[in-house]
């Protein structure tokens, strides 16, 4: 498996090229003991309105975090974000749901996870708008009771899915995934007849990492752990490095 590193930003294609995919968590910043407590470098904005502006807008954040919630850690980042795994977008202005959830459905889900959470300590749930995730990073005994619950839940609500995570079980609409959601966002201009670039760290990543790359493009694993990608970087900070080096390629791109 091939590492980039600050001096192999050139094999990336250029800007004018590429389409761009990139997870948030564990890919542009580090992972924190809950998802409240992460810390945003002060550069990333710029760094995305850079890479914005080099890649004529092909490029979109792909997350499992709510839209809302990537726009408050990133409120200069004016791209496509898409949020839930590809359960909601969010294009120009406008904020729409890609899938239709039952909210009573869902409303009954998190509200067992809630109780399953507040009654281990240790785990944690995560609300989000078309799903929820349980984590259990600062409690790793209980990662089979946690699979467990998440699949008595799915079994109450057929609707949604147990997908694993690092330290973590995530509860999403059936129908979605981050490959679903760059197929439909590659259909698209400006990114329709670009090379496909996905970075990500996790296994929900993983979809993506494989479609990009069977598009010919590249699918690049972040940290440690099997992966199908053919390229990997340390960390995100030697992400933020790559794509700072990359965007510096292009000077007639970035902002005076």
């Amino acid at each position: 498996m091939a590492v980039f590193n600050l001096l192999d930003a050139s094999r990336l294609p250029a800007c004018t090229r590429a389409a761009v995919f990139l997870d948030f968590d564990g890919t542009l910043v580090d992972l924190a003991p809950t998802p409240d407590s992460i810390a945003v470098p002060d550069a990333l904005d710029t760094l995305l309105s850079d890479l914005l502006r080099c890649l004529e807008g092909a490029i979109a954040l792909v997350s499992g975090r709510s839209v809302s919630d990537i726009v408050r850690h990133l409120p200069g980042y004016t791209g496509i974000i898409v949020g839930g795994h590809g359960a909601e977008w969010r294009v120009g202005d406008a904020v729409k749901p890609r899938v239709n959830v039952n909210s009573d459905g869902l409303s009954v889900l998190t509200d067992s996870a809630h109780a399953f959470a507040e009654n281990h300590p240790g785990t944690l749930l995560e609300r989000k708008p078309t799903g929820a995730v349980l984590h259990y990073r600062a409690a790793p005994k209980m990662k089979s009771h946690v699979e467990q619950i998440a699949d008595e839940l799915v079994a109450q609500h057929p609707e949604f899915e147990a997908h694993p995570a690092k330290m973590a079980i995530e509860l999403r609409p059936k129908g979605v995934g981050k490959d679903k959601a760059l197929a439909d966002l590659m259909a698209m201009p400006p990114f329709k007849g670009r090379t496909p670039l996905m970075i990500g760290d996790d296994t929900t990543d993983e979809p993506a990492l494989i479609w990009a790359q069977a598009r010919g493009g590249l699918g690049i694993k972040v940290g440690e752990g099997d992966s199908q990608a053919h390229h990997r970087l340390a960390d995100p900070n030697a992400v933020r490095t790559v794509l700072t080096h990359w965007a510096k390629e292009h000077p007639a791109c970035l902002a005076d």
